[in-house]
């Protein structure tokens, strides 16, 4: 014999207003915050219209603005040389990039050959400032910006000078960096797509 469940009725509509407490004390929670954070801010720091946070000061922006162009426009006060390179290298540089610069468990530095893979600052980097950029705010990966400029300056000639593109006795700094001609500069073309309609 089979048995059937019994009908069900319709389902009761919820009572008008069932749930609005719970509601209604989290929604004063959120509100009871809000002047609580606008109150936190001083009246000279209030920004925007809900009061809320402050514009930045010069010490806040110049500690962010560190990008550096092609040109060189950027570029910090400072130097060093190959030699003073070398001894950041090995501290900061060798465990992941291999103890000349052939690659461990990151990418090799090292190599002048076009046709190598993976491409290195020797066969593919098209400027030599830009590689003060990139050391300077993301290595080592471990503690990115903690390297000073002058260290900056002496891992940046140490890697050109394995690369043969420097002199081992060359100093790099914001006047003689911008006038290294990269090997594989001319593998490059500008991008001027921002002068026509083409932009994409």
């Amino acid at each position: 014999m089979t048995r059937t469940a019994p009908p069900r009725g319709p389902a009761r509509p919820l009572r008008p207003g069932a749930g609005a407490p719970a509601r209604g004390f989290g929604l004063a929670l959120l509100l009871a915050g809000v002047p609580w954070a606008a109150a936190a801010q001083p009246a000279d720091q209030a920004a925007g219209p809900l009061g809320l946070g402050r514009p930045a000061t010069a010490n806040e922006i110049a500690a962010l603005d560190i990008d550096v162009m092609p040109d060189g426009a950027g570029l910090p006060l400072g130097g060093g040389s190959a030699a003073e390179g070398a001894r950041v290298w090995g501290g900061a540089c060798r465990s992941c990039h291999g103890r000349e610069g052939e690659g461990g468990i990151a990418a090799p530095l090292v190599g002048r050959d076009a046709a190598a893979r993976p491409p290195t600052v020797g066969n593919y980097w098209p400027y030599a400032t830009t590689l003060y950029d990139y050391i300077y705010r993301a290595m080592p990966r471990n503690a990115p910006g903690t390297l000073s400029p002058d260290e900056v300056y002496g891992l940046v000639a140490w890697i050109l000078a394995k690369n043969g593109i420097i002199d081992d006795e060359a100093v790099m700094n914001a006047a003689t960096l911008p006038d290294v001609v990269m090997p594989a500069r001319h593998r490059f073309d500008p991008d001027d797509r921002l002068e026509s309609d083409a932009v994409r």
